[in-house]
């Protein structure tokens, strides 16, 4: 098989072999005939067929080459064509996206006047007009005069003509000129209160010179008369010299006195005989205005409880005050003073006084230092006069200030005679201690009347102790906390800077409380105006703004065209529905006031703003997603803008790139431009248009505390100020906007800085820029406040405060930190990281010169001076945004704050 096998395998593999080697040849040769064919095709034709031919395929070529020229030039042609669609769809692209972003400012505008719309149609009471003013035409008409008895019940309903003070009246008042109408029987009203009340009054809005339109007549006593003292002291005790005729053939008199305010000022005297004046007098209607009552003369709420003419006329009275800190000083308590003589029975429950005092001062411990001086050295004159028990002022002015600054608490005695409510040295001892910064302890008062006490919470500057727990008095003494004595010592000063510092503020607060009685609201605050930079027939020419690439997808509010604020419409109504439950932070009624045009953003008032303006929250004030939060406001005012003040000073290329950056700005309802430059702007000038209003006020003179000025400009709540090189993105702004508006009564803005202690040499707080965790201030270059603020600027701040910032050109945003934090006491809130800006290019700026810190320096601790303490508070919080900046899906946005 292997041999067969061997034999077989051979013979097929050559058989197939040349199968295949002869097909192979066989194609090969019939090719090779076809080429010689043609090849004799060729050579017999002539040579003209062939030039034919040959041209012929030329041409063809040509031909060709020509088409695929063309199709190159078409393929060309359509690649750019193609390339210009392709641009064109891009385009098309962006405009739809921009369509589209403002299509959705459209409709939140559209949604915000919904719900204008809606509100309006809420409130079913119409606008109306406010009422027209009605005033008397004739004096008041003569009636009988009334009884003692009736005299001694009388009160406001009774004996108080309210026909002549309308809800419009502006409380009309009228002074009678003392030189003509004397009321004294030989005797003179002290030419200082004269002339002093004749100022006074001269500067108050309420003062008429048409006695037949007035509401109310005030008529200058004076002070201290003499007395002539009775053959027997169970008689009548003294008879005053007050000449009752001559008060009431007072040519207004109208029989009875009624409307009349009889002015007593204790001054130089302050003995019983010059604190009440009318003692055994018949005074009608009329009320009564002095420093001294007895129990069963005095009538509540219609007789004022003044204090003594101890100040100036008036202006600043900061350089009297001694500092609030440190919080305990020497003295743990003190006082000087000597008891005039009295009947047995109240000499006796004082000598048991006096004897728990000593005892307690002995008994203390080593840290509690007492001063306690019960008689006078030298001892003072006792007058018949003083017989009522009531304690008498040793040594002087001076030497009484020197000891009260050095004493934590000084103590004051109501006089020993308990038929008497108040007199003028309880209230000279009263003022003097809160003066010096010594909290009062008012032993005995439970019985006794305080200062304008209807309208003003003494309880919190004030310890007031039955004399029946003076053993008591030390335990609780050491029971205050610093915080605790730090609080009564503000306050109390406060409290004697705006009603008993000079003659001025206490006849101011004096009408104020009659005023708040009728509740009749104050007369508006005078708008501050600013002279326009250009003249009222030019108006400077207008730019577009260079375009500012945005981002579409981003929704930062609507674009809308300005309007105000809503208008403070709770001036009647306050005092009505509230009372005197709406106190600011100073323990004072609001009713006091001016009447502003607009919300007060501080105090217990806050929280009846939103109902009583009938406003609800949206959107973002319950919450919802970032679609939702951006495109509404949200809290309880739905619908609100924001002024923006720039102060610049003759940088006019830098002022027009800081309103070109405002293009498009949401919630923008004006710009107030203050030029404070010597020269005007040139008239020339292209200024770029913003979007919004924009007003040039020239300033009467360079000074930074005009960035603050109250212009009647400004019709918005919000107000930001910024410096002209301050670089703010919109979204920095609006978001800003928003954190304002849950802090209204604090500053709201971007640099952050802080106080600090100088440990090198212990000489007060220093001023910090540096980067730290925790902050005090914010600097108003860039920073919203309330428009409130503006007024109290020039109005509640001491004017020393703003001649040191017109010295140094410095400081003013320091002075508006220190308003703040005094008024609210809260510290501000920075939002954001940013820490400082950059203006590359720009001109150099007041804070470039190397003199700047040190000056700064200096100004926390003169204000600090000024006011007493230094009110700046620290903090650690800001405000920012988790997706600051960050775009995500609107479905699955999510807006918060955090710490």
């Amino acid at each position: 098989m292997v041999s067969v096998i061997l034999f077989v395998v051979p013979l097929f593999t050559h058989y197939y072999l040349s199968k295949y080697e002869t097909a192979s040849v066989s194609r090969r040769s019939n090719s090779i005939q076809h080429t010689l064919e043609a090849l004799g095709d060729i050579s017999t034709m002539n040579v003209a067929d062939l030039k034919l031919r040959i041209e012929e395929m030329l041409r063809i070529k040509a031909s060709v080459s020509t088409e695929l020229r063309e199709l190159e030039e078409k393929r060309g042609r359509l690649q750019r064509e193609a390339a210009a669609a392709s641009a064109k769809a891009d385009s098309v692209k962006a405009e739809y996206a921009r369509a589209t972003a403002e299509l959705q400012r459209l409709r939140v505008s559209a949604d915000q006047a919904r719900l204008a719309q809606l509100e309006a149609i809420r409130r079913d009471t119409p606008e109306l007009a406010s009422p027209a003013q009605i005033l008397p035409s004739q004096p008041p008409t003569t009636l009988p005069p009334i009884n003692s008895s009736a005299e001694i019940h009388c009160r406001m309903y009774s004996c108080f003509d309210h026909s002549r003070c309308s809800l419009t009246s502006g409380f009309p008042i009228y002074f009678y000129d003392p030189d003509v109408h004397s009321p004294l029987a030989g005797a003179e009203v002290d030419g200082f209160l004269k002339t002093t009340l004749r100022q006074t009054l001269g500067y108050n809005s309420h003062l008429t010179q048409n006695p037949n339109e007035a509401c109310l007549y005030v008529v200058l006593i004076g002070e201290s008369f003499p007395f002539e003292k009775a053959i027997s002291p169970s008689s009548v005790p003294y008879k005053s010299m007050l000449n009752e005729t001559a008060i009431k053939n007072l040519p207004f008199w109208g029989g009875d006195g009624r409307n009349h305010v009889l002015l007593n000022l204790a001054r130089r005297e302050l003995s019983v005989g010059s604190g009440d004046a009318f003692f055994g007098a018949s005074t009608g209607r009329a009320m009564i205005a002095q420093s001294t009552f007895k129990l069963h003369q005095f009538r509540p709420e219609f007789d004022l409880v003044t204090p003594p003419a101890l100040g100036p006329p008036g202006g600043d009275v900061w350089a009297d005050c001694a500092p609030i800190s440190p919080a305990r000083r020497k003295y743990l308590l003190s006082f000087q003073g000597s008891q005039s003589p009295t009947t047995s029975a109240t000499r006796d429950n004082d000598t048991s006084v006096i004897d728990s005092l000593q005892k307690m001062a002995s008994a203390g411990p080593a840290s509690d230092v007492f001063l306690l001086q019960f008689e006078c050295d030298p001892p003072v004159e006792r007058r018949a006069i003083l017989s009522i028990g009531d304690w008498a002022l040793c040594g002087t002015d001076r030497s009484r200030r020197s000891v009260l600054r050095e004493s934590t608490f000084a103590l004051i005695l109501a006089p020993g005679d308990g038929g008497y409510t108040t007199t003028a040295l309880l209230q000279a001892r009263l003022y003097e201690a809160l003066r010096s910064g010594a909290i009062p302890v008012l032993l005995g008062g439970d019985r006794t009347r305080l200062p304008y006490g209807e309208v003003l919470d003494w309880r919190r500057a004030v310890l007031s102790l039955p004399k029946a727990r003076v053993t008591e008095l030390h335990f609780l003494l050491r029971a205050l906390s610093d915080s605790d004595l730090l609080a009564f010592r503000r306050q109390g000063r406060v409290l004697w800077e705006r009603y008993l510092s000079s003659v001025q503020v206490s006849v101011d607060s004096l009408l104020a409380v009659i005023r708040t009685r009728l509740q009749i609201p104050a007369r508006p605050a005078a708008p501050t105006f600013g002279a326009p930079a250009f003249n009222d027939s030019y108006s400077p020419p207008r730019v577009e703004p260079p375009a500012v690439d945005a981002e579409p997808e981003e929704t930062l509010g609507p674009l809308e065209a300005p309007y105000p604020s809503p208008a403070y419409r709770r001036n009647y109504s306050l005092a009505m529905l509230h009372g005197y439950e709406m106190w600011n932070e100073w323990g004072e009624p609001f009713a006091l006031y001016p009447q502003l045009p607009w919300d007060p953003p501080v105090t217990s008032e806050a929280r009846f703003l939103g109902s009583a303006a009938g406003f609800r929250p949206i959107a973002a004030g319950a919450g919802g997603s970032g679609r939702e939060f951006s495109e509404a406001l949200g809290g309880d005012r739905p619908r609100e803008q924001f002024t923006i003040v720039i102060l610049t000073y003759e940088r006019e290329t830098v002022l027009a790139a800081a309103l070109a950056r405002l293009r498009g700005l949401p919630y923008l309802n004006k710009v107030v431009v203050v030029w404070n430059g010597v020269t005007p702007p040139t008239p020339g000038q292209a200024w770029p248009d913003c979007g919004a209003p924009v007003a040039f006020v020239r300033a009467a003179r360079n000074s930074l505390n005009n960035r603050f000025l109250p212009y009647h400009l400004v019709d918005t709540e919000a107000v930001l100020c910024v410096d002209d090189d301050a670089h703010l993105r919109h979204d920095e702004i609006v978001f800003a906007f928003r954190v304002w508006r849950e802090h209204r009564d604090r500053i709201v803005g971007f640099p952050g800085r802080y106080h600090a202690w100088d440990l090198n040499f212990n000489n007060g707080f220093l001023y910090n820029s540096n980067y730290s965790c925790e902050l005090s201030m914010v600097l108003t270059g860039a920073a919203f406040v309330h428009r409130y603020y503006l007024w109290a600027y020039w109005r509640a701040l001491p004017a020393a405060v703003r001649d040191y910032v017109d010295e140094y050109m410095n400081c003013e945003d320091i002075a508006m930190n220190f308003l703040v934090a005094h008024i609210t006491r809260k510290p501000p809130v920075k939002v954001t990281s940013r820490w400082t800006f950059r203006c590359p290019g720009c001109p150099v700026t007041l804070s470039a010169d190397e003199t700047h810190f040190h000056e700064r320096h200096k100004c926390i601790q003169f204000f600090s001076q000024v006011m007493g303490y230094t009110p700046l508070l620290s903090t650690q919080f800001r405000a920012d945004s988790i997706l600051f900046k960050t775009r995500i899906p609107h479905d699955k946005q999510k807006c918060f704050k955090f710490i």
